[in-house]
This record gives structure tokens, C-alpha cells and sequence, in this order.
């Protein structure tokens, strides 16, 4: 193979595994379910009379499904290549394929290409569907083969970008956190595309069609439409989609030009080195001269030539009660290139409170739509608060520093909620910061003191919620890169899933009798895959429970934000995601010898 052994040892044994069926059958089950959804809600709603009204369903059920897998593929392409890379590194084996005689764009590419694997994978799986929808009308297979292209060039450079960032980064939460940072700038740029701000022209051509030509969303978008329908082409390139493909694989392959020159350099870190300015703890410097020597009453000849023993170089320290907590926050447990992480989102968070500033001096309705200019910051705030949690603990399973944790006499309730504080207050940055936005929300009249109560108590609870089940589910998988990706699916199935329902809801207000049976099935079916990702590992009663009753009183909550009522929506989020977050916590505190191998039962 062009890529080297790396990728073909992953393309060999990948269909071994169970997972890469299931996998693809339960996503385009899932598109199923969402076009079914559609499909019951239009013929509730409206009589279809002819071939054009099935047309219109057609193209707008792919103008809604493309950039839904659009998101997918980017988020997952992104962490899968990061925690593929940072998994190596804890492990240790990095170092080993480094020693052999791979060349560095065979290891480079090779662990790239087999982390894009499974997504290229449900591409293709949901390409056979996406060809059906058309049977309705409104959508040609020149869009659907742009649209998929487009959504492909978008998962190799993210996946270019995640590879190369944990590369270069030591810690496994650096690599994550940088990741994510990068998709909230692409977000940032996204809402920046869309706006009216990006004035000039270049070439006859205003900026703002070039801007779209950089942007995988509006490019996706562009892509979806007839190409009658694509205004205003763009010079050298013809359409802003032929313009995204050609600068994304330019992107990816400098990204990757870059990580195949400086993965030699950049590894084995510094921290895995040995330092020759450093002295060596265990190994005496300088011994003593025999005249200072202790001499026995046989005389010199049987002088003892001790070497001088000393303690470990450097200030002593006193350690808490609890050493869980002192180590995670009295020292560089995710090392200190965090320090650039922290900077790039104060960097977010001053972006978003120019864009709230600048809203707030618009119209009425802008003012009425400020927080949405917040949601995307909380929301990062939230994915980066449960990577390091479910890093925090996986670090330390393929170091080996949790089976030394489980011989000494560290209690469960010491080590969770050492963890758990430990989360905070490395992550203070990014759960302050929101707090401290929404008080801005609150001061340009976005938000009354009530929905400022209600949206500061709810983000604490998610806080809470993210973390623990990034705990838990680092307690609840062996591999790490299986719990980096249940935990950050998770996460990203239960906001697009929300914003799935929203969307859906708002197109189809006023039916309610007709969505309430697709989504009931809906309903069923993320309840099924949330007990999967929570409780199949480790299954307790009240973690079935909250599986069941999540998925549903979100659907309730969504329903009383739709009809305005801000006190039911904080509600049952407070009951819904407490109940969830106490039916982990409390296992995990209870048993955590069990869970993590210490016992048996």
C-alpha cells in the first residue's frame, strides 16, 4: 500500500471487528428514521398533489440531511485522528514505531488514513441512501457526488489537522483541547461567512464569495443546490464547491507536509527524554574522599566506601489528604502548553463578546437573538470540560499509574471527587468564562434576571453532567480511544440530536399529533443507544433509568423552549441531567474497586 504498513495492519483487521457493521447499519438507520420523520410530518400536514410538491420534499430533505452529516464527519474525523495519535503516545509505542524503518510519511499518513477509516466508511454506507432520495425528485446525482466530495475533503483535512496537532502536542488533553479550538475557530468563521461583515471584492468577485469557496459549510450548501441555482461564480475556479475541494487538499497536504518533517523532531517529547541537565535522583553525582570515610577499628583496609545519599533535588512539598486532588492541582498533570489552549479560547470568548456588542446595537429582533451568539462558546466549553475528564483517567490507565493507584489505600470517594475537582480547576477558563458571558447577555438586555438564574444554575448542571460521564466512561472502557469516543459522541449526539428536534419542530410548527409518533421512535432508539454507551460496560438499574427518561424529557424541555416557557425548560434539565449525573456518580463513587478491576465480585 502507498501509505505503508501502519494503514494496512488497520484496513486488514477492521473488518474483524464487530463495531464497523454495526456501525454504518445503525447510521443510515438513523437517517432512515429522520427522513421517515419527515416524510409522516409533510403528509400530515399537507396534501401531496403532484410530482412537484414530491420534488420539493426531496430536495429539501437533502438540503437537510447534507450538512447534518457534514457535522458528523468533521467532529468525529477530527477527535478520532487526535485520540488515535495521543493513544500511541500514552502507550508508549510511538517511541517503538518510531525505532523501526518506517519512513515518516508512511507513519504519518498511515496512522492518519486508518483513524479516517471508520468515517470513510459510513460515507460510503450512506451514499446508497442519499442516491434514493432521487426517487422523490428536486435532487440530481451531480449534487448528491458534490455534496459527498465536499463532506469527504472535509473529513481528510480535519482529520489532517487533529493527526498533526497531536503530534506535535504532548498530553493527550492538550491534543483534544487544541482540536477543539480549532472547530470553534471554523465555527467562528462560519458565522463570520454568513454575516454581512466580509466586504471588497477581488478580481471582479466580492469577498464574500471567496469566503464561501473557504467555508466547508456554505461550500456544502452551495453544493446541495441546482447548479442553476449557484449565483455569482467565482473566477479560476468556476463554483465556490470546486474552489473548497481545491483549497482543502491543499490545506491537508501542507498540515501533513508539516507533521511528516517534524514528527522525528517533535517526538519523543522532551518529557520522555532524559534531561543531562538534570541530576539523576537514584545515581550519586560525586563520591567522598576516603579521608572522610568512616573508619572501623580494623583500620583503613576495611573502610566502607559509601556513596553520599541525598534526597530528590528540589524543594519538598506537603501533599493534602486527598493526593488525588494535590496532584491534579498543585502540579503539570496535563503539562504546561495548556498555558496556549487557555489563550485561544479567551481569544473565543473576546469574539463573542464583540459579536454580542455589535448585536446589541442592531433592531429589535437582532437584540431578541443574542444568546445565539453565546451558544457556540458553551457548548466548546462543555466539550472541552468532558475531554479532559475522560482523559484524566485514561491518561493514567495506558501510563499504568491507576493499578499503582489501586494498591495503596486511596478510597473511591477520594479519588472520584479528587478527579472530579481536579477537572474544574484546570478547566476554570472554560467554565468562568461562559458564567461570566452570560452576565454580559444579561447587561445588554439579552437575558431578564429570571432566564439569567435559570441559564447560570443549568450550565453549572451540564458542567457537572459532561464531566462525570467523561469519568465514567473512562472507569467503564479499557481502550482509550474507546472512551475518548463514547464520551465525545456522546456529548455531540445529545446537541445535534437537540438541535435536530428543534429544527424539525420550528419547520413543522402547529402538528404536533404528527410528530409525536416519529419522534417517539426516535425517542426509543437514543434511549437504546444511550444505555449502550453508558451502562453496557458497567449496568446498574438507575443508569437504565436515566437512559430511558433522558431522551424523553429533553424532547419535553425542547418542547416548552419552542412554547416560550423558560421555567419548564430549566426544570426538567435540572432533573433530567441531575438524575443522570447522580445515577453515574453514585456507582462510581460506591464502587469503584469493581469497576476498575481492584475486586471482583
Amino acid at each position: 500500500m502507498l501509505v505503508g504498513p501502519v494503514f494496512t495492519r488497520e484496513f486488514v483487521t477492521a473488518p474483524r471487528r464487530m463495531r464497523y457493521y454495526v456501525a454504518p447499519a445503525v447510521y443510515v438507520g438513523g437517517l432512515l428514521i429522520l427522513a421517515s420523520t419527515a416524510w409522516l410530518l409533510l403528509a400530515g400536514t399537507q396534501q401531496i398533489r403532484n410530482v412537484g410538491d414530491m420534488a420539493r420534499f426531496g430536495g429539501a430533505l437533502f438540503q437537510f440531511l447534507a450538512p447534518l452529516q457534514l457535522a458528523l464527519a468533521i467532529f468525529f474525523s477530527a477527535f478520532a485522528s487526535a485520540s488515535a495519535v495521543a493513544q500511541e503516545k500514552d502507550r508508549r509505542t510511538l517511541v517503538l514505531l518510531l525505532l523501526t524503518n518506517l519512513s515518516n510519511s508512511e507513519l504519518v499518513l498511515g496512522k492518519l488514513f486508518a483513524s479516517l477509516l471508520h468515517m470513510l466508511m459510513l460515507l460510503a454506507a450512506a451514499l446508497p441512501f442519499f442516491i434514493l432520495t432521487m426517487l422523490f425528485g428536486g435532487v440530481s446525482l451531480e449534487q448528491i457526488l458534490a455534496v459527498f466530495m465536499v463532506t469527504a475533503m472535509s473529513a481528510v483535512a480535519a482529520g489532517s489537522l487533529g493527526s498533526t496537532i497531536a503530534l506535535w502536542r504532548d498530553k493527550t488533553f492538550q491534543s483534544l483541547a487544541m482540536t477543539a479550538l480549532a472547530l470553534g475557530l471554523l465555527v467562528a468563521w462560519e458565522v463570520l461567512v454568513g454575516s454581512s461583515m466580509i466586504r471588497g471584492d477581488f478580481l471582479g468577485t466580492p469577498f464574500s464569495q471567496w469566503a464561501i469557496g473557504l467555508s466547508p459549510w456554505h461550500s456544502l450548501l452551495a453544493a446541495a443546490k441546482p447548479p442553476a441555482a449557484v449565483e455569482n461564480q467565482l473566477p479560476l475556479f468556476g463554483s465556490p464547491p470546486v474552489m473548497f475541494m481545491a483549497t482543502s487538499v491543499a490545506f491537508a497536504g501542507l498540515v501533513n507536509l508539516v507533521a511528516i518533517a517534524r514528527v522525528r523532531v517533535w517526538n519523543p517529547s522532551r518529557e520522555a527524554r532524559p534531561r543531562t541537565d538534570e541530576v539523576d535522583e537514584f545515581r550519586p553525582t560525586s563520591f567522598p574522599s576516603p579521608s572522610s570515610q568512616p573508619t572501623l577499628p580494623g583500620g583503613a583496609d576495611n573502610a566502607v566506601q559509601h556513596p553520599s545519599v541525598h534526597a530528590a533535588p528540589g524543594k519538598t512539598r506537603q501533599v493534602w489528604d486527598n493526593p488525588v486532588l494535590w496532584r491534579e492541582v498543585r502540579t503539570w498533570a496535563y503539562g504546561r502548553k495548556i498555558i496556549a489552549a487557555r489563550f485561544t479560547y479567551l481569544g473565543l470568548f473576546l469574539a463573542a463578546v464583540l459579536s454580542i456588542h455589535a448585536a446589541a446595537g442592531g433592531d429589535a429582533a437582532t437584540r431578541s437573538n443574542l444568546p445565539q451568539f453565546a451558544i457556540p462558546l458553551f457548548v466548546l466549553s462543555l466539550v472541552l470540560v468532558n475531554a479532559l475528564a475522560v482523559t484524566s483517567i485514561t491518561t493514567e490507565r495506558d501510563l499504568g499509574a491507576l493499578d499503582l493507584l489501586l494498591v495503596t489505600d486511596i478510597t473511591p470517594a477520594e479519588f472520584i471527587t479528587g478527579k472530579l475537582g481536579g477537572v474544574f480547576y484546570v478547566t476554570k477558563e472554560f467554565v468562568l468564562l461562559p458564567l461570566a458571558l452570560c452576565g454580559y447577555l444579561w447587561w445588554s438586555g439579552g437575558l431578564s434576571v429570571e432566564e439569567l438564574i435559570y441559564l447560570v444554575i443549568g450550565l453549572g448542571i451540564m458542567n457537572l453532567f459532561v464531566a462525570t460521564l467523561g469519568i465514567h466512561t473512562g472507569l467503564a472502557y479499557e481502550n482509550s480511544r474507546n472512551a475518548v469516543g463514547v464520551s465525545l459522541g456522546t456529548v455531540f449526539f445529545l446537541f445535534v440530536g437537540v438541535a435536530t428536534c428543534m429544527k424539525i419542530m420550528s419547520s413543522f410548527s402547529g402538528s404536533f399529533q404528527w410528530q409525536l409518533a416519529p419522534f417517539f421512535a426516535m425517542l426509543i432508539g437514543g434511549s437504546a443507544g444511550l444505555y449502550v454507551a453508558l451502562g453496557s460496560r458497567n449496568p446498574s438499574p438507575a443508569i437504565g433509568l436515566a437512559s430511558m427518561i433522558l431522551p424523553a424529557l429533553t424532547f419535553i424541555s425542547i418542547t416548552n423552549f419552542l412554547l416560550g416557557q423558560t421555567l419548564g425548560v430549566f426544570t426538567w434539565i435540572a432533573i433530567t441531567y441531575g438524575f443522570t449525573t447522580a445515577a453515574m456518580l453514585v456507582p462510581a463513587i460506591s464502587e469503584f474497586d469493581v469497576a476498575t478491576g481492584r475486586t471482583t465480585d
